[in-house]
C-alpha cells in the first residue's frame, strides 16, 4: 500500500513533502544514476503550498496524486514512482533552496516539472548544469523553449507570447474600434502575455489606452481595475495569476462596467477563478483552451473523462472536480509517466531527455480533440493548438475556430 506523508516544519517555514514509499533507498547497483534502483525511480518537485499563490499548490497535489495511481497499478516498467514534492512558497530563493536538496540530498532522478515562470527561472541555470532534466514544467514563458542553450529544461505548456497574440487578434475581430486597458503582473509571465497581445494588436496596438502592473504580494488590484474603469476603455484585459482575476472580475461587476472583460488561461479554472468571482460575474469572459474541463457535459462521454472522475474521488477526495489547476498537474504527470515508459530499462537522464523531446502526435487524455502535441530536439514547443473560448456562466465555449499558433495572426 503506497504511503503518503507530509514533513514537519522546519524552523518555523512550512515545508511540506508528498512521498511515496521510502524516501531513501541505497542504489541496487554502481551503474545505476542518481535516483535509480532495481525497484524504484525517485522523482523530485516543488510546489507553492503556502505563500501568496497557493492556490496553485493543488498541481502538486494533483502530481502526486497521478503517481500513486501509477503506484497502486504496479509502477512503471516494474519500478514505483517515489515522488518527492516540497514546498516552494511560490518563492525563487525557496524553489532554489529546496531543488538543491532535492538534487544533492535526495538525489532524484528527473524533476517532475512544476508550476510556475519565476520559481522555474530561479532554477533554471542549476538544473541545467547539473544536467537534470525539469521535464514538461507548466509555464510558456519563451525563455524555457532554448534547447541551445538549456537542454535539460523542458516546457509543456503553449507558449505565452502566441497566446497573447491570439487574444490580440480576437479582440480586433470582436472590437475593430476597441479602447482596451491592460491589467497584468510585473513578471515574465505577465510581460509576455503583454508582449504577445501588442504583436497581435499589430498597427492597432495604439488602441490600448492604459497599461498598469501589479506586484503578485499585493494584497488587491481594486484600485487599479477602477483606474482603467476610467479610462473609458471597453476591452478590459487581465494577464495576472487567479487570485488577482477573481478580484478584477468582482469589482468589474460592482463598477457596473460592461467591458468585453478578457483574462489569460493561467485565470480560466472555473474552481479556482471563476467560482470564487462569482459565475454571474464572470459570464461573457474571454480566455483560451486546450484542456478539457471535466465538468463540461459535452465532454461527459468521453472515457478519459469518465475516468478522470474516478480518479478524483479515489486520490483527491478534498479537492472540487471543478478546480481546473488539477489539470495541468495530471497532464505534466502523464507526460513525464509516457516518457520513463519509453525509456524501459534505459533508465539513464539522457535518455529520458531524448524520449521527453521526442514526442510525436501525444495527447493527453485531459486535452481537447485536435490539440496537436509534438516537439524535438532543437524546438521543445509542445502544444500547438488552442481554442478562444467564452464563458457561458457554466462552462467555457468554443468560439470560432481552433487556432494555429505557429501562423502568425492576420
Amino acid at each position: 500500500m503506497t504511503s503518503i506523508s507530509r514533513r514537519s516544519a522546519i524552523a518555523g517555514i512550512g515545508v511540506s513533502a508528498l512521498t511515496f514509499g521510502r524516501t531513501s533507498r541505497a542504489r541496487a547497483a554502481s551503474d545505476y544514476p542518481p535516483g535509480i534502483t532495481d525497484s524504484e525511480i525517485k522523482l523530485g518537485t516543488t510546489a507553492p503550498y503556502s505563500g501568496p499563490a497557493s492556490g496553485y499548490g493543488i498541481y502538486g497535489q494533483a502530481q502526486t496524486a497521478y503517481f500513486q495511481m501509477i503506484n497502486d497499478k504496479g509502477g512503471i516498467n516494474g519500478r514505483r514512482i517515489n515522488l518527492i514534492s516540497l514546498d516552494n512558497a511560490f518563492s525563487p530563493p525557496k524553489a532554489v533552496e529546496q531543488t538543491r536538496k532535492l538534487v544533492e540530498s535526495e538525489e532524484v532522478f528527473a524533476i517532475a516539472g512544476f508550476l510556475g515562470t519565476a520559481t522555474n527561472a530561479a532554477v533554471q541555470k542549476y538544473l541545467n548544469a547539473k544536467k537534470v532534466p525539469n521535464l514538461f514544467l507548466t509555464s510558456g514563458a519563451e525563455r524555457f523553449n532554448n534547447p541551445k542553450e538549456f537542454p535539460w529544461i523542458v516546457p509543456f505548456y503553449p507558449i505565452y507570447v502566441s497566446q497573447g497574440a491570439t487574444l490580440g487578434a480576437f479582440i480586433l475581430k470582436e472590437k475593430p474600434a476597441a479602447k482596451i486597458a491592460v491589467q497584468y503582473v510585473n513578471d515574465d509571465l505577465g510581460k509576455d502575455f503583454l508582449r504577445g497581445l501588442k504583436q497581435g494588436l499589430g498597427e492597432k496596438v495604439s488602441a490600448i489606452v492604459k497599461e498598469v502592473s501589479h506586484e503578485i504580494t499585493e494584497p488587491t488590484i481594486d484600485g487599479q481595475v477602477a483606474d482603467c474603469k476610467g479610462t473609458g476603455a471597453d476591452v478590459f484585459v487581465q494577464l495576472t495569476y487567479s487570485k488577482f482575476a477573481a478580484q478584477g472580475i468582482r469589482k468589474v461587476a460592482s463598477l457596473g462596467w460592461k467591458p468585453l472583460h478578457v483574462v489569460n488561461s493561467n485565470c480560466a479554472s472555473i474552481g479556482g477563478t471563476l467560482m470564487p468571482a462569482g459565475l454571474e460575474n464572470s459570464k461573457g469572459l474571454i480566455s483560451a483552451g486546450w484542456e478539457a474541463i471535466p465538468t463540461d457535459p459535452s465532454q461527459q462521454d468521453r472515457p478519459a473523462i469518465k475516468a478522470h472522475v474516478e480518479f478524483m474521488k479515489k486520490y483527491m477526495p478534498t479537492v472540487s472536480i471543478d478546480d481546473n489547476t488539477v489539470t495541468p498537474g495530471v497532464n505534466n504527470a502523464y507526460m513525464i509517466e509516457q516518457a520513463l515508459r519509453r525509456c524501459g530499462n534505459e533508465l539513464t537522464r539522457e535518455n529520458l531527455l531524448k524520449q521527453a523531446t521526442s514526442l510525436k502526435d501525444e495527447r493527453p487524455p485531459l486535452f481537447l480533440d485536435g490539440i496537436k502535441v509534438h516537439n524535438s530536439s532543437s524546438d521543445y514547443r509542445a502544444v500547438h493548438n488552442l481554442w478562444i473560448t467564452r464563458f457561458d456562466g457554466a462552462n467555457w465555449r468554443p468560439v470560432g475556430d481552433m487556432v494555429d499558433l505557429d501562423e502568425k495572426p492576420s
